[in-house]
C-alpha cells in the first residue's frame, strides 16, 4: 500500500476527480487548500502591492492505494499536463506506508 497526494488548482477539481476514477482509485479524500508560488524579482517590483501574498484556491487529493492504480493515475496526469495551456499543472507524488493499521 501506498499514499498519493495530489494538488492541483480549484479549476481542475473536477478533472482530478476523473483521473482518480479513470485509475480505478475509488476511495480517496479531498481538502482546500490555499496554494502559493514565491514570485520573482520583477513581478514583485511590478506589484503595485508587492508585500501582500496571497493564495490561489487549490486542492489537494489523497488516497491509500496500490501502485498499479497509482501507475495509471501517474500516466493520466502526464497526458493531462502535456495538453495544458497554463502554467498550474497538476502535481502528484507518491509516499510508501512503512505500517497501518
Amino acid at each position: 500500500m501506498k499514499l498519493v497526494l495530489v494538488t492541483a488548482v480549484e479549476a481542475f477539481r473536477k478533472d482530478v476527480i476523473k483521473l482518480f476514477k479513470n485509475a480505478n482509485i475509488e476511495s480517496f479524500s479531498e481538502s482546500e487548500i490555499d496554494g502559493y508560488k514565491t514570485p520573482n524579482a520583477v513581478m514583485v517590483s511590478s506589484n503595485w502591492f508587492g508585500g501582500e501574498r496571497t493564495g490561489n484556491e487549490s486542492v489537494l487529493f489523497f488516497s491509500f492505494t496500490d501502485g498499479v492504480q497509482i501507475d495509471r493515475l501517474f500516466e493520466l496526469i502526464k497526458a493531462f499536463n502535456n495538453a495544458l495551456e497554463t502554467n498550474n499543472p497538476i502535481r502528484a507524488i507518491v509516499v510508501p506506508i512503512e505500517k497501518s493499521i
